[in-house]
């Protein structure tokens, strides 16, 4: 099968070498002539350190590049079995684009969109036969990041569905099915490691490098949510933030932070822009964290019982299996555990009485424990 993908940014050019890695013919497309070459550059110095470090050999390495075609003209689509398109996050513009790529493919030829949050239904129904559309968000890295999540539409036709995570299974990625709702499972679930994190600090109970300390000494996550929104960017992230809490008609748990917002506005982007919550110039001195483990703890537990939450009330909703939302966290984020096993190990009483806690000191519907949770503290169930 010939692998399409459309848009050569950092995710195009991550799906287009798994694709090409992976013994397809690959043909890239991108209008910005530069942003192609930039991205067949990256490319070379990316197999060439692998040649090095003896991931692969040197012909492989050559196999691989000389199997993708550049090209700045989207009639060279013609013969894909599969496009996957990776461009800008405007349901405007992905809606036009697959409308148009849909005269260009064969008949069959899979559309599919690599969105983190908007609606493949919308996308869908741009085109005449939707049953061709589907969702398949890609982690950054691509090449390096196992998960894959497969969003059928309430359109796309079953053969879709299974041809499509045949064939990214097939490259060695770990794919999960998920409902067609905003942020899919990774990006819903995990809006409270940055949101309550952002609302800690807004109650002056820590500053940021304490909040990143208690989380990544404490808790046992890779990064704190501080040091990972400056990796991801403050702007794309708030952008997220803003459109799934729009996407849930305003639901108070998706509320999007004024401190975010603040920064974003002041262009403190993070590493990106060489400063964000952390300062990122050459020589600069960050604060260090008051390491104070009774605090810290308070900060980890607040933090954890929100994500698990909403890993519990993604189950609720049947947004995944409770396998797969598991598996999501942990192959998508790095999470050091699944959050429902977590759940389960803390004891789902303690993680309803925390939550409960909350929402009556608070009073606010940010708090409200799921009422999975409840019915399945009363039955005395776990999940796993």
């Amino acid at each position: 099968m010939i692998v399409g993908v459309l848009g050569a940014g950092t995710m195009g050019s991550g799906i287009v070498q798994v694709a090409a890695q992976n013994g397809h013919q690959v043909v890239l497309v991108d209008l910005n002539e530069q942003v192609l070459q930039k991205s067949k550059e990256k490319l070379a110095k990316i197999m060439a350190r692998l040649v090095e470090k003896g991931r692969v050999s040197e012909d492989d390495a050559t196999s691989t590049q000389s199997r993708i075609t550049y090209s700045q003209d989207v009639h060279d689509f013609k013969a894909c079995g599969i496009v996957i398109e990776a461009i800008v996050e405007d349901l405007g513009i992905k809606s036009k684009v697959f409308s148009q790529l849909e005269q260009i493919v064969p008949k069959g030829c899979i559309l599919a969109s690599n969105t983190s949050s908007l609606s493949i239904a919308s996308i869908a129904a741009s085109l005449s036969d939707s049953s061709i559309a589907i969702g398949v968000h890609f982690f950054n890295p691509a090449p390096l990041m196992p998960l894959v999540e497969i969003i059928p539409a309430v359109q796309t036709s079953e053969e879709t569905l299974t041809s499509t995570r045949s064939l990214i299974d097939g490259w060695g990625k770990v794919t999960v099915i998920c409902k067609d709702t905003p942020g899919f499972i990774v990006n819903r679930v995990a809006r409270p490691f940055y949101g309550e994190a952002l609302r800690i600090y807004e109650e002056g109970i820590a500053d940021f490098a304490t909040i990143d300390w208690a989380m990544t000494s404490i808790g046992g996550f890779r990064m704190g949510p501080f040091t990972l929104m400056d990796y991801i960017g403050n702007d794309v992230n708030y952008v997220v933030t803003e459109t799934v809490f729009a996407a849930f008609y305003y639901d108070p748990r998706y509320k999007p932070s004024f401190t975010q917002k603040r920064y974003s506005e002041a262009g403190y982007l993070g590493r990106k822009s060489g400063r964000g919550y952390f300062n990122y110039a050459e020589g600069a001195v960050n604060p260090s964290p008051i390491e104070d483990v009774k605090v810290g703890r308070e900060i980890f537990e607040r933090i954890l019982v929100m994500l698990i939450n909403e890993a519990v009330d993604a189950v609720f909703l049947n947004i995944g299996s409770k396998e797969a939302i598991d598996l999501a966290m942990t192959k998508g984020v790095n999470y050091p555990k699944g959050l429902l096993a977590w759940a389960d190990e803390l004891g789902l009483d303690f993680v309803l009485a925390k939550l409960q806690s909350m929402f009556e000191e608070y009073g606010e519907d940010r708090y409200r424990p799921s009422p999975l949770l409840r019915r399945m503290v009363r039955d005395g169930k776990t999940f796993f």
